[in-house]
């Protein structure tokens, strides 16, 4: 008995116990530590989901658009659902995969989250929000998920906004395209990681990517309530998003549109051309009217994501590499368009303006006869006509003579290298710094270059001079390679007299941009300064009120007095009606819109010749500058020379309706109303 009372005590004693545990616990945690725990459980019952703007249209010097959103059916899976069903989802994502016409296996891999090891295509946004699977949704499609919606759980089909390109093609390269953020981009691009919403698209090339930031606008936020697994109950919270700013290009898209066909038909009629590019600059602002490059593409391609093959496509050779931008990242050697930077370096040289030269059929430099074109001798000329004529010789006897006074192949101390540096004033030899990304430089092939480059080939060069080249079939091929490499083995950081001389026609290794190009002619004839071109006129907010306007900075000034400067302008002046481009211009109405240039025709080994031609009109008052070039197109006169004049008949309405109705570009931009909306003039 005692026994059982005392067993009683200790069970009474334990109860007591645990009774005075639990109300100290709950002690603990509604008084004590009471607003910590109501504040973690309003954590796990929210979730911040961070809202896109509406990207902003890229328009052209008028308003049109170049670049807008347009609503597309975009069907959407709500992963966490899928991921709650016995199948992993599985059942309906093999419907959906009948629906769309894509492989289940497809579908799988845009729902994984992203994460270590797991490789694109996944998605990296929240699992709060739909994954966009298909951009390009049409009705009936659509219809089948939305009607029979108990068979598709977690699938929607909404309305969202996507980038439509109205000129198709025109202007590919220079406009850019959307991808989705990678993290190297959310941790490098200035302020989009705070923004990011996990379904965004950033610029990834051209207008896009410079503009990125203003284009996006700012996210808003939504705080959306969920129960305890994950399922949304209804919206607590929301900051509405502000859509990004209009980007007012001083492009012209019916300018745009005629130097596309300009070129494309240049590179048809063109046997064997694998390439070109039209530049169109306001000569007066150093703004780019238009800049074309052939091959291109259609931009939409990277709407919805590209494939793996559509992208090599894009970067192969047998494509032609139409993503890449021959207006700025090509780089050709320019022929005699160049002879501008020769006749300048002459002055500076000391050579007289309005002296006399003799243009015989060859010159000698280095004991190797330099041919003029066909060997033809001019007799004695001005440099006006020289210009007109496109002498080779004259230019060959300055600059080996200049070549020469530096020391020849043991140059002074500090050899002026007159050429070079003139050239380099023009702009050549460096980037313009236009507003778009990955612009080549070209090059300047001078002493200090020459011995950079041996300094990185040398040691291939001496092996190959004594291995050879085996693997060329043609045995007089493979014995000139192999001579070649011991001279540059022996003597490649020499600058050599044949480099100094093919210098100056624009031979040999110096290359350009059709735009460098085209920027050093703007500076020629208008006012001698060297300008950064810009394509981006103005960031203007959706409610029509400008933001800022973007200035064309002036970066440099050519090394020619105003009378150099005119005497030059003059002479090329006269190559469309009595010079080398006489042929391609013939019959056009030089009494009411005179065109003055210069044609370019360079050599390639292996390949044909690359033809340009420079231009600008009227020439008294210039309004435009125009460069075509079209890589192995043959001689500038017969392929580069007729598209510019087709470019001028589309500006100025000859035989055509006038993409400029009186030639004369817009000084003003564009007017908008209150909602957003372009009021035409």
């Amino acid at each position: 008995m005692t026994r059982m009372r005392a067993r009683l005590l200790m069970l009474h004693v334990l109860v007591l116990a645990l009774l005075a545990v639990l109300a100290v616990r709950l002690w603990q945690v509604q008084v004590v530590r009471g607003q910590e725990f109501v504040t973690r459980a309003t954590e796990t019952r929210t979730r911040t989901v961070i809202v896109p703007a509406v990207r902003g249209q890229i328009l052209d010097s008028s308003g049109r658009p170049l670049v807008r959103n347009k609503t597309a059916l975009v069907v959407s899976v709500d992963r966490t659902q899928l991921s709650r069903m016995p199948d992993g989802g599985l059942a309906v994502l093999k419907k959906l995969s009948a629906v769309l016409g894509r492989p289940v296996k497809d579908l799988q891999q845009r729902i994984r989250p992203c994460g270590p090891g797991v490789g694109k295509p996944c998605w990296t946004g929240s699992p709060y929000q739909p994954v966009p699977l298909d951009e390009k949704v049409d009705t009936r499609e659509a219809l089948q998920i939305l009607e029979r919606q108990e068979e598709f759980p977690g699938v929607t089909a909404e309305i969202h906004s996507v980038r439509q390109y109205p000129g198709g093609r025109a202007g590919a390269q220079m406009l850019g395209y959307l991808q989705p953020v990678t993290e190297a981009e959310l941790e490098k691009r200035e302020g989009l990681k705070a923004a990011f919403s996990g379904v965004d698209l950033v610029g990834r090339d051209g207008l896009e990517y410079v503009y990125d930031q203003a284009l996006r606008g700012k996210a808003g936020l939504r705080r959306v309530q969920v129960d305890r697994m994950g399922k949304p109950l209804g919206v607590e919270a929301q900051t509405t998003p502000v859509p990004g700013d209009h980007l007012v290009t001083s492009i012209d898209a019916r300018v745009q549109a005629v130097v596309e066909k300009a070129v494309n038909k240049a590179m048809k009629n063109a046997p064997g051309a694998d390439g070109g590019a039209g530049v169109v600059l306001d000569a007066r602002t150093g703004r780019v009217v238009a800049l074309a490059s052939s091959p291109g593409y259609d931009p939409e391609i990277w709407a919805g994501g590209i494939s793996a093959r559509g992208y090599q496509r894009l970067m192969s050779e047998k494509s032609g590499k139409p993503l890449v931008s021959r207006a700025i990242n090509g780089q050709f050697a320019p022929g005699s368009t160049f002879k501008i930077t020769s006749v300048t370096s002459m002055l500076r040289a000391g050579y007289p303006l309005k002296g006399t030269y003799t243009c015989p059929g060859s010159y000698t430099v280095g004991g190797r006869a330099f041919n003029n074109f066909r060997g033809i001798g001019l007799g004695t000329l001005t440099l006006h006509t020289a210009l007109v004529k496109s002498c080779d010789t004259i230019f060959y006897r300055s600059s080996y003579e200049q070549y020469l006074k530096d020391g020849g192949r043991t140059p002074k101390k500090k050899p002026k290298e007159i050429f070079a540096n003139v050239a380099r004033q023009f702009g050549f030899g460096k980037p313009t710094g236009i507003d778009l990304p990955g612009e080549s430089a070209g090059r300047i092939p001078d002493r200090a270059w020459k011995k950079n480059l041996w300094n990185q080939t040398s040691a291939t060069n001496c092996e190959r001079s004594r291995k050879g080249y085996p693997e060329v079939k043609d045995r007089a091929r493979a014995e000139f390679l192999k001579r070649l490499a011991l001279e540059n083995c022996e003597e490649g950081f020499l600058l050599r007299p044949g480099d100094a001389a093919n210098f100056s026609i624009g031979q040999g290794d110096v290359l350009v941009t059709p735009l460098q190009l085209a920027r050093a002619y703007m500076a020629l004839v208008s006012d001698g300064k060297v300008r950064s071109p810009r394509i981006g006129w103005a960031q203007v907010r959706p409610d029509g009120k400008v933001v800022k306007t973007i200035p064309v900075p002036v970066v440099g000034k050519l090394p020619l007095t105003e009378k150099e400067r005119l005497y030059i302008k003059n002479a090329l002046s006269q190559v469309a009606a009595d010079g080398t481009a006489a042929g391609a211009f013939s019959g056009w109405p030089m009494d009411k819109i005179r065109v003055g240039g210069k044609t370019g025709t360079a050599e390639v080994w292996g390949k044909k010749d690359t033809s340009w031609f420079a231009s600008f009109a009227p020439t008294k008052n210039p309004q435009y500058v125009v460069v075509v070039m079209i890589s192995q197109g043959g001689m500038g006169g017969s392929t580069a020379a007729p598209a510019v004049r087709e470019i001028y008949e589309g500006i100025y309405g000859i035989k055509q309706r006038a993409a400029v109705p009186g030639g004369r570009l817009t000084t003003k931009l564009p007017k908008f109303a209150p909602d957003g909306t372009v009021i035409r003039r």
